[in-house]
């Protein structure tokens, strides 16, 4: 029996995710783009996963730096959501208005996020379409609050806490 991507795509979109924005910076140039498949993979050493598609500017950035940073969305963030997953044109500067900051290096951050990460790439193995990197958290920073949660193409706030 064959995978059909579409029912695939079904599949995952049960899978309830957090929402963050990967960023990156190389030579004047940053960028940034939506994600949900971002995990931490081990503590000791600290290594967090991401993968991004190859065809993405922020991709291109990761590759010739090495290094990204991932802002963890707070549920108030949605619009930033929308503004990094590509909701308004291609060519405009989703930083554009933007509040951002560096923990280290010139890698930028957006404020009101839950918690920030940044990293540098150790491995990097490429999925096709597109590649799933291996980095190590070089410094954070925890904010807190409620995080922006996405479930089947739709945004969510957690409801009531269990127990």
């Amino acid at each position: 029996m064959g995978i059909e991507a579409e029912k695939l795509k079904q599949v995952m979109r049960n899978w309830t995710t957090g929402v963050a924005i990967a960023t990156s910076y190389f030579e004047g140039k940053s960028h940034g783009m939506t994600i949900n498949s971002f995990n931490s993979v081990s503590i000791d050493p600290a290594l967090v996963v991401v993968t991004l598609a190859n065809n993405t500017r922020t991709y291109q950035l990761v590759k010739l730096s090495y290094e990204f940073g991932v802002t963890i969305l707070s549920e108030e963030q949605k619009e930033i959501s929308d503004r990094f997953a590509g909701k308004i044109a291609e060519s405009a500067d989703r930083f554009e208005g933007v509040d951002t900051f560096f923990l280290q290096g010139s890698i930028p951050l957006l404020f009101d996020g839950l918690a920030w990460v940044v990293c540098k790439v150790i491995k990097e193995i490429n999925l096709g379409h597109s590649t799933l990197f291996i980095a190590e958290v070089l410094t954070y920073e925890i904010n807190g609050g409620e995080p922006l949660v996405y479930h089947d193409k739709e945004y969510y706030q957690l409801g009531n806490k269990y127990g």
